[in-house]
């Protein structure tokens, strides 16, 4: 009966009618309560009709095998109240095995309350936020989001700048050890603590790089490889969005062939198709200008 009701999960029309039938009938439920084993292969089985692989979930969650199959459904159907549908939550399950064992009243009801009625996100873009950082699942919001959500109210995210769905991920990061280096970085290159504020607010995705692998490689090519002026990159601060080995330096490269320049803005932001069109346009400008 259970490897029966297992397997027309897939046919089932909706998440609501999916977790109604999940739940055992009574003769059912009396079987798989008396046969331990029963217990853990319907776990197992609903696993898998997440998408969640059973062995790493087990081996990252050990209270999984002793959790009975209610809870894991019960943390689905929470995900479920807030929008995210079966297809996310088994894909966020996977990457974090110790929700499954959550207590959602305790432990994700509590997120929810905090992006909705301190950040501000509407109700119908948390599963937006959710989706784009599935870490905020599992990030208290005490200890975690509530710092976080001070500083970078203070640096300027409110009002029109405030935060959203798509910048909520700025909640996960550490203050002391991933906001406040990036940002005294950017100071310590010259910019006023104002201007780096202002980057910031334009460009939030600046608060997300890796200092070692990102800042600090572009920053030497841009001073000692293109003898830029930093005051560029105040004006352009998306250049730290692009790809240091695969356009960055290839599009410079191709300039000092020639002996052009571009801003970064102009050299960057275009597609490869427009890049190569606008530095033809420049060769024959040049041409035109020596034979005439």
């Amino acid at each position: 009966m259970i490897v029966l009701q297992i397997a027309i999960l897939p046919k089932l029309k909706n998440t609501q009618n999916n977790l109604k039938t999940l739940l055992p009938t009574t003769a059912v439920a009396v079987a798989v309560a008396a046969d331990p084993g029963l217990r853990f292969r319907q776990k197992v089985r609903y696993l898998q009709f997440l998408r969640v692989n059973p062995t790493k979930a087990l081996h990252k969650n050990p209270n999984l095998r002793s959790a009975p199959i209610s809870t894991l459904l019960s943390v689905t159907q929470c995900l479920s109240s807030m929008g995210v549908e079966l297809a996310s939550a088994g894909r966020i399950l996977d990457m974090y095995p110790q929700l499954l064992t959550a207590d959602p009243y305790a432990d994700i009801y509590p997120i929810f309350d905090f992006l909705i009625n301190v950040v501000r996100i509407p109700f119908p873009d948390i599963r937006k936020a959710i989706i784009r950082c599935p870490r905020l699942l599992v990030s208290d919001p005490d200890t975690q989001l509530r710092p976080a959500f001070q500083f970078l109210t203070e640096l300027g995210f409110s009002g029109s700048n405030r935060l959203t769905a798509q910048t909520t991920m700025l909640l996960v990061s550490s203050v002391e050890f991933t906001l406040m280096p990036k940002i005294d970085f950017l100071v310590g290159l010259g910019f006023a603590y104002d201007e780096v504020r202002n980057m910031v607010l334009r460009s939030p995705g600046l608060l997300t790089f890796s200092l070692e692998n990102n800042y600090v490689p572009k920053v030497e090519y841009f001073l000692k490889e293109m003898n830029g002026d930093l005051v560029e990159i105040k004006r352009f601060p998306q250049y730290f969005s692009f790809s240091l080995e695969k356009k960055i330096k290839p599009r410079h490269r191709l300039l000092m062939e020639h002996g052009f320049s571009m801003p970064l803005s102009d050299m960057l932001k275009v597609s490869d198709g427009e890049f190569n069109a606008r530095l033809i346009e420049r060769r024959l400008q040049m041409v035109e200008i020596r034979s005439s």
